[in-house]
């Protein structure tokens, strides 16, 4: 019944190679978009293609993410005014 790479102990080296690999961090972002691509590829192949436009269109730009680049952008351009624009008037010695 168990015959190759489905054998209990292969899948098990298999799930601890993968986790010294991405760590324990990761594998849940892993197996949740490996999840969402077998239900996209399953969707694909039945035709039932209208609720994936409105699911694209929800997480191209999550407003978490969007206001983490806003803030990460604004805090780039402060220090990029501080560094390039000169504190004061060069003194002249003469």
């Amino acid at each position: 019944m168990f015959e190759g790479i489905f054998q209990p102990m292969h899948l098990i080296i298999i799930l601890v190679i993968a986790l010294i690999i991405f760590g324990p961090g990761k594998l849940p972002e892993l197996g949740k978009g490996l999840g969402k691509s077998i239900r996209e590829f399953k969707k694909a192949m039945s035709g039932d293609d209208k609720d994936s436009d409105a699911e694209v269109k929800k997480e191209i730009a999550p407003q978490d993410t969007l206001e983490m680049k806003k803030e990460t952008i604004s805090q780039n351009t402060a220090e990029v005014e501080k560094e390039t624009i000169p504190q004061g008037t060069p003194e002249k010695k003469g």
